[in-house]
């Protein structure tokens, strides 16, 4: 009998021990810290959407406890009972709300918004007004939603308009054209490279030349700084005195008076002389036909 009481004994203990390691375990996972003492409060809900047993409860953005339980009110439709865990040393001031909020995500948590004005608090067991703050999707549902709504008609309008300018066959057609553009631009650009290849002599010949007007260049210079040197002024005067002469010389040609004029005005002087010249050359014609008239030869 004391084998088998024994061994009874052994199990029951086992049973007790896998009991406790799933009572612990069961509390550990949902983050209840069983050898930590905390107090118990309440809060009242409408909505708790996302909301889930063992949600952090925060003050601040610091954890200090967690969601209890959740239970819907029968007996008060509509309304959720949330049961907050947190730490016993933490006190809630009357006046404080327990506020839901959701993230992007959509998972939920209790935030803790603390009446520091006030000096009376919750006692143990109190329900905490309880307030569900809009999530980041319902408020970009409320603010984003309208502006795309009005937005919309405008890209249909502007879709439209693409589509019109894409169907259009005038864009066909550009589009050819400018395919040949680049065609042509492209043989021309080929042209191009020939005639710079073709150039390569020009060059060396242009270089020359340069090099040629460069000396050119050079000998200008150095004239240019003789003609500076040279007395351009004397020369100047000299060319004015002679220019004066030649003008003095050109009014006693024209003045009638003077005796230069008498002979480029005078007609008998003119016709004197031209009877002179015409009796000259008789004169002449006729000592070629009788010389014997004019010479005389006496031979002793």
């Amino acid at each position: 009998m004391k084998p088998l009481f024994r061994k009874e004994f052994m199990i029951g203990l086992l049973v007790v021990v896998a009991l406790l390691i799933l009572f612990f375990g069961i509390n550990f996972l949902k983050g209840v810290n069983v050898f930590k003492a905390a107090n118990y409060y309440y809060a009242q809900y409408t909505n708790v959407e996302g909301l889930a047993i063992s949600a952090p409860v925060t003050v601040n953005g610091f954890k200090v406890g967690i969601v209890r339980d959740i239970q819907y009110q029968y007996n008060n439709p509509g309304h959720v009972v949330v049961e907050l865990s947190l730490d016993k040393a933490l006190r809630i001031p009357k006046g404080s709300k327990a506020m839901i909020a959701s993230d992007i995500l959509g998972t939920a948590t209790v935030t803790l918004s603390m009446a520091h004005e006030s000096q009376n608090f919750y006692n143990v067991g109190d329900t905490v007004p309880g307030v569900v703050e809009p999530g980041m999707m319902a408020g970009i549902s409320e603010n984003l939603m309208p502006a795309v709504n009005s937005i919309l008609p405008k890209v249909d309008t502007l879709l439209s308009s693409l589509n019109a300018v894409v169907t259009n066959p005038a864009l066909t057609t550009s589009l050819n054209r400018l395919d040949n553009i680049s065609s042509e631009l492209e043989q021309t650009m080929r042209s191009l490279h020939q005639v710079m290849a073709q150039m390569g002599p020009v060059t060396k010949d242009i270089k020359s030349i340069t090099s040629n007007v460069d000396t050119i260049t050079s000998d200008l210079a150095v004239s240019t700084g003789r003609l500076r040197e040279a007395p351009i002024d004397s020369m100047m005067t000299d060319l004015a005195a002679t220019m004066a002469n030649l003008k003095q010389l050109t009014d006693q040609l024209n003045n009638p008076n003077s005796s230069i004029g008498k002979l480029t005005n005078d007609p008998a002087l003119y016709d004197n002389l031209n009877s002179t010249i015409s009796s000259l050359d008789s004169l002449f014609v006729d000592i070629k036909r009788n010389p014997k008239r004019y010479i005389s030869i006496k031979l002793l």
